[in-house]
């Protein structure tokens, strides 16, 4: 696992290199941003095609239902990254700021059980926890997130313990998968692993979408 951990670091650094040193990152950012929420809506069976993505929505020729929710996907994202960049912190806020961008209803956390998950017997494997628990357990989560000496370990390792942590908690109606792939690579930037979000690892869960 070490030896993944340093080629996985070195690989990082690289690709921010690589993205320095293109001229107009804006272009990159929304180009890429768009792939990566194509993909990460794929995940939850949103599926569109480049050409919807890429046209100019109109009365005439309005997105697809699809389309759109990809392009808001696209939008959340800028609105983390904007908030990560001016403050230097991922706080609980921020993540409900990036989830009611995304999903543009019933903002806050929900206020009903989560769905229970069950094996292929339909025993229950797992309960989110109760709603009134939520923002004591987000509230953990944002401590960890932006407390460096909570927990110390490589930052690879400690994204994917947040990804766990907040998938587990399942804080949200709708959206949570597509949030918490926000939050990753917002994490990397939060660190200082990528100056802008350019490493989008939805194309990879797609093609591992049973493990996952």
């Amino acid at each position: 696992m070490l030896k993944k951990l340093v080629s996985a670091n070195r690989q990082l650094a690289e690709l921010k290199g690589v993205a320095a040193s293109i001229p107009n990152q804006s272009i990159l950012i929304s180009t890429l941003g768009l792939q990566e929420a194509k993909e990460s809506s794929a995940i939850e069976n949103i599926v569109t095609t480049h050409d919807e993505l890429f046209r100019e929505g109109s009365a005439e020729s309005p997105y697809s239902a699809a389309a759109k929710e990809v392009r808001l996907y696209s939008h959340a994202l800028q609105i983390g990254l904007a908030a990560v960049r001016q403050t230097g912190l991922l706080t609980g806020n921020h993540i409900l700021e990036i989830r009611t961008a995304l999903e543009q209803s019933r903002p806050g956390y929900r206020k009903l059980p989560g769905t229970t998950l069950r094996d292929g017997a339909g025993r229950v494997i797992y309960t989110p926890p109760s709603p009134e628990r939520l923002p004591g357990l987000m509230g953990d989560l944002e401590r960890f997130i932006n407390d460096a000496t909570s927990f110390d370990a490589d930052p690879l390792v400690k994204m994917a313990m947040i990804h766990h942590q907040f998938e587990s908690i399942h804080p949200f109606y709708d959206g949570n998968g597509r949030t918490g792939r926000i939050i990753n690579v917002l994490y990397l930037v939060k660190e200082k692993l990528l100056d802008i979000p350019v490493l989008y690892l939805s194309r990879s869960i797609v093609r591992t979408k049973s493990d996952y």
